[in-house]
């Protein structure tokens, strides 16, 4: 397995996301005025759903820490931080970081970036096996995880290179219209949901996929969450696009409440 190092990096990951969620998740009013780079409050909310399920999945991947069973919800974590990261870099000049919230998002983000590369490090030397014993999933049963793939990697790929003006930018699928700042800080984090459940290809170890899908599951939970608060901002009969915001949570996130049921969270 992985060493102490990447291990102890990615509970603190677990608490610095905690933490920041937290804050964006309840003060969303209150911190998007001085968050790191200008956002509305329905944004700022969102992003604290991310950094709230970050946290769980950061905690959970931890607490297990078998790599053959939590690899692929790391990867998820690791190309996040690093990509967030970057895309802070790429908008350097529309950073802000006057205020506390902002540095907390960076060096949250920074821990992130260097578990993640301990954590490469650590596999390059370790090169742990991927071998899972126990049940696998059919064939019929990975469709799902095809489809995951494509929807949510096309979503991640348009948020890293559309500009502004094109089709669903203006409001059409979120209620709101973002700048590029945000729209590829979405792009980045759809891109690195979708790589991250591409394991599953090959992979058919049934522990593992319901661990990955148990691990992420808190993003489901508190961007869905985020959504039904600000509710008011989506115009179903002008925008139906907002539907597919909603139905894309709910239809991954319903299902998989059975399945926890059926087949377990991997342990």
């Amino acid at each position: 397995m992985l060493s102490n190092t990447s291990r102890l990096l990615t509970y603190l990951c677990a608490i610095l996301y905690g933490i920041l969620g937290t804050l964006l998740f309840l003060f969303p009013e209150q911190l998007a005025p001085v968050f790191a780079w200008k956002v509305t409050a329905f944004m700022t909310i969102t992003i604290g759903g991310w950094c709230l399920g970050n946290a769980w999945l950061a905690y959970i991947n931890a607490r297990r820490w078998e790599w053959k069973l939590i690899y692929s919800s790391l990867i998820y974590l690791w190309l996040f931080g690093i990509g967030e990261l970057i895309v802070l870099f790429l908008f350097r000049d529309k950073l802000k970081l006057e205020h506390p919230i902002a540095w907390l998002y960076l060096i949250a983000l920074l821990i992130n970036t260097l578990a993640a590369l301990i954590g490469i490090f650590d596999y390059l030397r370790i090169r742990p096996s991927r071998q899972l014993s126990g049940p696998t999933f059919t064939k019929a049963q990975s469709i799902p995880a095809f489809a995951f793939v494509i929807a949510v990697g096309f979503l991640g790929l348009y948020g890293l290179t559309a500009q502004i003006g094109a089709p669903g930018t203006n409001a059409g699928i979120f209620p709101e219209v973002m700048s590029l700042f945000t729209l590829r800080s979405f792009g980045v984090f759809y891109f690195a949901l979708a790589l991250g459940v591409v394991p599953y290809f090959w992979d058919r170890s049934l522990n593992a996929v319901m661990h990955h899908s148990f691990a992420a599951y808190g993003l489901i939970v508190f961007i869905t969450a985020a959504a039904f608060i600000y509710l008011g901002l989506f115009n179903f009969a002008e925008r139906p696009g907002g539907l597919l915001y909603f139905g894309a949570y709910l239809i991954v996130g319903i299902p998989l409440a059975f399945a926890f049921r059926k087949y377990g969270t991997g342990r």
